[in-house]
């Protein structure tokens, strides 16, 4: 049997994360059926709220790793640009050499 409390539509709340900026890594418990219409508003902080400077230091390292993420996907599509440009040249090449 769970120990997380029946929401108001009578089922079983689920236990989520915040990652909102004003609450992120907060637990919350809310209705299983979380979007609307059919959700019954069910909600509860699982955790007290945390201290000022955890706000701080876990949004920025959100912010961080969100900025390696892109600079790692924008690296990746510069390596497979560069590939794409060798292959036209060394086609070129040789599509030259075969022609002279």
């Amino acid at each position: 049997m769970s120990d997380a409390p029946v929401c108001y539509c009578g089922q079983l709340s689920v236990t989520k994360t915040s990652w909102m900026v004003n609450n992120s890594g907060r637990r919350f418990r809310g209705c299983r059926f979380y979007e609307p219409p059919n959700a019954c508003d069910y909600f509860s902080w699982v955790n007290p709220p945390p201290h000022p400077r955890y706000k701080v230091v876990i949004n920025g390292l959100l912010r961080k790793a969100t900025n390696n993420g892109n600079g790692e996907m924008k690296m990746r599509r510069l390596v497979k640009l560069h590939q794409i440009a060798l292959v036209v040249f060394l086609l070129g090449a040789m599509i030259y050499k075969f022609v002279m």
